[in-house]
């Protein structure tokens, strides 16, 4: 999601690269163990002095994604042993800070977060009284074009909103988002790849000739996981197909794919790290070459040691640190997220998020609206609480004068007190069909409009039996 100013950059080179230097034999566990070691020394090399991995622009902050799949906790890296400026406690402090991340955001900015923020231990929706990444993300939600986040000739940006809202998962384990939303995601997902069964970064829905496109083989590794990740199985047709469309790209020798932007280590990565996330072995079957390599060795022989770091491009002289981020989270077996290790800092929590509303202080609440009859309604909710909890009732009653994307709400039965929510935008309940909510993926029970919601709840309201 972030790749495309770095790769053109290098595109040139990259297109050069067909040849590659050899590989030694397939990564063994010793030699896998060894590669997460030294990544992991790298990347904390990479931290400032003041604790942080982000900043303004393309900045490091995915360390965190990659450091999680090696076994490392953000809150257990500091600057010199100060604990005050581990890079969790730095990292959660600058997504609070209202003037993040821009002026002028776009999707992908949240949906990063979201997903380093989950990897780091810090519970995306709630970074703090303020900042709810996955209610930030939701506000993206396209009226006109349901399923896609985020202008959708862009098309990277709806498969990090499946990995980032559906990889990134409760501190408990739950699946935050409702099945009906996955549904949708996962629909344009598909309907995006390509004849060769891989995807860009490009919109391809409904347009014979970009179908007709050939797929980046890191495009391709990102899509499969977004619909892994949601749910669907790897035995799929899609998966299968975007499986078959990895192994096409093989380089016998070396194990490496060879991208549209040449053979390098961050397109490789990704591609690794879509396997990865769908429980697919990049290291046997159909991705153990005729000479005995693999897409793995070919990364490991991309990473300079004992020092750690990845080459970008197999003949350059020194490391990158994007490259070695893509790296070590492929090699280390991640997808593009991974739950947080527990630290070893004595007394560091595995998971840290705000506990309550702040009297006061505005916050986002992200909110679903599923009719029952295909309807379904996506919006980040803006409201003020007064206490350290809210309701439902308050929340629906905010989604219609607050709402991004508007129209989520447009009435609510009854209007006021605590009771049974008997219709919502004009649609009542009949027979054992009513209105039900579920909140953070819990089951979904009578929706009341004295439910109690907490600070960064993602709430789904459905009209059902």
């Amino acid at each position: 999601m972030h790749r495309r100013s770095p790769f053109v950059a290098a595109a040139a080179l990259g297109a050069l690269a067909l040849t590659v230097l050899p590989a030694a034999a397939t990564a063994t566990p010793a030699q896998i163990a060894t590669s997460k070691t030294n990544g992991v020394t790298y990347l904390k090399s990479l931290q400032a002095a003041d604790g942080s991995y982000a900043g303004s622009g393309l900045s490091n902050e995915w360390a965190f994604s990659a450091l999680a799949a090696a076994g490392t906790a953000a809150v257990d890296i500091t600057p010199g042993g100060d604990a005050s400026k581990n890079a969790r406690t730095v990292y959660r402090a600058l997504l609070s800070t209202s003037g993040w991340p821009s002026a002028s955001p776009v999707v992908t900015d949240y949906e990063r977060a979201t997903l380093n923020a989950y990897a780091a231990g810090i519970d995306p929706a709630r970074v703090s009284a303020s900042r709810n990444l996955v209610a930030d993300a939701y506000g993206y939600w396209q009226t006109a074009e349901p399923g896609y986040f985020g202008p959708s000739a862009t098309f990277n940006g709806t498969v990090f909103a499946a990995l980032a809202l559906n990889g990134a998962r409760t501190p408990s384990g739950a699946q935050r988002t409702p099945q009906a939303l996955r549904d949708a995601i996962v629909t344009r997902v598909r309907a995006n790849q390509h004849n060769d069964g891989g995807w860009n970064y490009s919109k391809a829905e409904g347009d014979a000739t970009q179908l007709a496109a050939a797929g980046d083989i890191d495009m391709t590794g990102a899509a499969m996981a977004a619909l892994c990740v949601s749910g669907v199985p790897n035995t799929d047709a899609a998966v299968v197909r975007a499986k078959a469309f990895l192994k096409s790209k093989l380089i016998a020798n070396s194990g490496a794919f060879n991208g549209a932007f040449g053979v390098n280590t961050d397109s490789n990565g990704w591609a690794v790290s879509g396997l990865n996330a769908c429980g697919i072995n990049p290291q046997t079957g159909d991705f153990l070459t005729s000479q005995g390599k693999t897409p793995v060795d070919f990364l490991i022989a991309q990473q300079f040691n004992p020092g750690g770091g990845f080459r970008y491009l197999p003949g350059d002289t020194g490391p990158s640190a994007y490259a070695s981020i893509d790296g070590l989270r492929a090699v280390a077996g991640g997808g593009f997220t991974s739950a947080p290790p527990v630290p070893v800092t004595t007394g560091a929590p595995q998971w840290v998020g705000q506990g309550s509303f702040t009297s006061g202080t505005a916050a986002k609440l992200a909110l679903t609206v599923d009719d029952g009859a295909g309807g379904l309604k996506v919006c980040s909710v803006a409201l003020t609480p007064t206490g350290p909890t809210t309701t439902l009732g308050a929340v629906l009653d905010a989604a219609a004068s607050a709402a991004t994307p508007s129209g989520c709400v447009t009435s609510v039965a009854p209007a006021s007190g605590t009771g049974t929510v008997t219709a919502v935008n004009g649609k009542a309940g009949s027979g054992s069909n009513t209105w039900k909510v579920s909140i953070d993926g819990s089951a979904f029970a009578t929706a009341a409009r004295g439910t109690t919601v907490g600070v960064g709840d993602t709430i789904a309201v459905r009209w059902g039996a």
